[in-house]
């Protein structure tokens, strides 16, 4: 018997209180041009409505976290990328979010060879895609995400620990 299903059939193991969100997010880093792609999020963003982002989304059930990486980079802005050419560069965790009230956990990736040019697919959710040079990045991000890009153009953090007390912020 899964633990899963353990918890759920006795009465000795409490029922859990809610699961944790897997995400991911991608950095599409141009290292020739020296510029990284970026959302904006729009009006009908469930948040961050106005602020920046990385081309990012939800795990759906029995989709490793590559797929849902390559699906949501594909989805919001075209752009093709083969598993093999992400990296992992990032992990947060986050002790609560807007679709995560129980928390959640977002893999960061990290490609510089992707197929396609960046488009605006989901104009209901972000107001535009655009380049960003990495010498400027711009300010109003989504939280975290600003920290998380900035860390991985100067190779520093590796995990950032999001709305939880007396945890330091990046390690």
């Amino acid at each position: 018997m899964s633990e899963r299903a353990a918890a759920v059939t006795d009465p000795r193991r409490p029922e859990p209180h809610g699961l944790v969100l897997l995400a991911s997010a991608v950095i599409v880093h141009d290292v020739a041009q020296q510029r990284v792609l970026l959302l904006r999020r729009g009006p009908g963003a469930k948040f961050g409505q106005g602020l920046w982002d990385l081309p990012c989304g939800k795990n759906e059930s029995s989709e490793p976290i590559t797929t849902t990486a390559v699906r949501e980079l594909r989805e919001e802005t075209g752009l093709a990328v083969d598993p093999v050419d992400l990296r992992v560069v990032h992990v947060i965790h986050g002790a609560r979010g807007v679709e995560a009230p129980t928390g959640f956990l977002s893999v960061v990736f990290a490609t510089n060879r992707w197929h396609g040019e960046p488009v605006n697919l989901e104009p209901a959710k972000h107001s535009c895609v655009a380049w960003a040079d990495t010498r400027s990045i711009p300010n109003g991000f989504v939280s975290s995400t600003r920290d998380v890009l900035l860390a991985y153009l100067d190779g520093t953090a590796t995990m950032t620990l999001d709305g939880w007390p007396d945890e330091p912020h990046d390690t």
